[in-house]
């Protein structure tokens, strides 16, 4: 039968990594999907699942055990968050971290912080956030202060992925203050150094199964944990965020996909005044434009993760893609409590659960207003350069 849904032409390779991510997701992440929602429980046991796999380090390069494209990334996020939302949200979450020492890490920090002893990859956790710097990073106040030959890093992070849990953190601090992103640098901690305290993990309205805190640093560390220096470190940030926002506009995909296959599985079935629901137009016609939009968000994804792998200047397909599938899901979500009715509203119904989940596509690696401020800035840009060209004809 052929789907209403668009879907991407995979090559072997990426199929390979679709397929495996759909056998896990089957067996091990969907059938605890719920439990972890409702206990708001870190699967630490998934983490082995994921490292044996490949899965936790599928874009880290050949010789750390990845080699996988961002294409296949976004085909086993989509997957995973099909079955559990969560558990995507911690794949997102370990590309993310990894993604600042992939840009500008030297292969001794590669190896010191991306793998242990054995050979058994780490986890790193990218600390950019803080109360006063959410949406607006150069503004970030943790300080990083020379100290008999050293660096001090003292101040908070917030909405860490990752924090209290990973093996190391990649943290953004001001080397000069009131110089905004240029006095920006990035630090590679090593959690087991000391000075890396939990001040509290968060209790989140969805992603239940993710951890993320609120973390306070006051740690001495040396030369070489410099990942990137002031003038540099904020364009790193910039550039892990972007494969960020690829990932969770397919997470955002998946999640749609599974709110949208619930929703239209019930349509068919339910009946209503002598017909099943989806021939009525109020049901049918909303199911409609979300088969079509669907289409549409992945199709973009698809081709932001392939501009990616290609080269290519990608800070506004991303910001595109992660804005307009994040959007996409919000609507398909809460199309399809609404065609559940009653029993869409409460626990433990699929949707339900989907509805709260999905809010933080929207919110995490940049809000949906930031998406929209860095695609206008492009335009604004894009117009000017061309206003400013055709001057120079007509002169």
């Amino acid at each position: 039968m052929n789907s209403t849904i668009w879907a991407p032409n995979l090559t072997a390779e990426e199929a390979q990594w679709q397929e495996m991510a759909r056998r896990l997701t089957a067996d091990h992440f969907a059938p605890a999907a719920a439990v972890l929602d409702a206990e708001q429980r870190y699967p630490v046991e998934y983490i082995d699942i994921l490292r044996d796999s490949g899965i936790g380090g599928m874009i880290l390069p050949k010789p750390y055990g990845g080699g996988a494209s961002i294409t296949a990334l976004c085909a086993v996020m989509e997957e995973v968050a099909a079955g559990c939302a969560s558990t995507s949200g911690i794949i997102a979450t370990l590309q993310l971290g990894v993604s600042p020492v992939l840009l500008a890490g030297t292969d001794e920090q590669k190896r010191r912080f991306l793998l242990k002893q054995d050979g058994a990859l780490k986890s790193v956790a990218f600390a950019l956030s803080e109360e006063g710097a959410g949406s607006d990073p150069a503004a970030i106040s943790l300080s990083a202060v020379r100290e008999g030959g050293k660096w001090r890093l003292k101040g908070e992070k917030c909405w860490i992925g990752g924090g209290g849990v990973s093996d190391s953190y990649v943290v953004f601090a001001q080397t000069k203050p009131g110089a905004g992103h240029r006095g920006v640098a990035a630090f590679l901690v090593d959690a087991a150094q000391g000075g890396v305290t939990v001040v509290r993990y968060e209790d989140k309205m969805g992603m239940r199964g993710t951890v993320n805190a609120q973390l306070r640093f006051d740690a001495l560390v040396d030369d070489s944990a410099m990942l990137a220096g002031p003038g540099q470190a904020f364009r790193v940030a910039m550039g892990a965020l972007e494969v960020g926002r690829i990932s969770v506009a397919a997470q955002s995909c998946g999640i749609a996909m599974a709110a949208y296959h619930a929703a239209a599985k019930h349509a068919a079935q339910r009946v209503t005044f002598g017909s099943n629901i989806i021939d009525h137009q109020g049901i049918g016609f909303p199911l409609a434009d979300i088969a079509t939009r669907l289409s549409a968000a992945r199709m973009l994804m698809y081709a932001a993760a392939a501009a990616y792998q290609a080269g290519q200047d990608v800070s506004v397909i991303a910001a595109q893609a992660k804005l307009f599938c994040s959007e996409v899901a919000h609507d398909t979500v809460n199309l399809g409590v609404q065609i559940f009715g009653g029993a869409g509203y409460v626990k433990p119904n699929l949707v339900e659960r989907l509805y709260r989940d999905q809010r933080a596509t929207e919110i995490y690696e940049g809000t949906s207003e930031i998406q929209r401020l860095v695609i206008a800035r492009a335009i604004k840009a894009e117009h000017t350069e061309i206003s400013s060209e055709s001057e120079r004809v007509t002169a």
